[in-house]
């Protein structure tokens, strides 16, 4: 299963391209506790204070442009998660495809939510 979900940020894709790929400000955003090393082969952590973790393990890297990243939760199965920023007219058009084995509506769920909050709270004092 795929999920899929578009975006269109008011704000500069390097902004964008910060707030998803730095660590620290992915802690302001997404997760409580964020470990990303930035690489192909690199790894990454992150945690909720919920108690949910899930490990990932970094694809691909096209600074500014594209995020490729394998994850799941402990005893789970894999996802990937594809992230792709594109400057438009109005600022930055984001997409993010997840490619799941299972588990889809709860996955599509989480992104929408987060994307939008992401969106209008994060981003929004650019």
């Amino acid at each position: 299963m795929e999920v899929r979900q578009e975006i269109v940020v008011a704000a500069p894709l390097e902004e964008v391209w910060a707030a998803l790929s730095d660590s620290a400000r992915l802690e302001e955003w997404f997760a409580n506790e964020v470990e990303l090393d930035l690489r192909p082969g690199g790894r990454g952590r992150f945690r909720w204070d919920d108690g949910e973790t899930r490990e990932a393990f970094v694809d691909e890297v096209d600074l500014g442009r594209r995020l490729a990243f394998r994850w799941s939760e402990p005893g789970g199965e894999d996802s990937r998660v594809v992230w792709e920023l594109d400057e438009t007219a109005d600022g930055t058009q984001v997409t993010v495809v997840e490619s799941l084995p299972t588990d889809g509506p709860r996955a599509c769920a989480e992104w929408g939510v987060a994307i939008e909050l992401w969106a209008t709270t994060e981003l929004a004092y650019v």
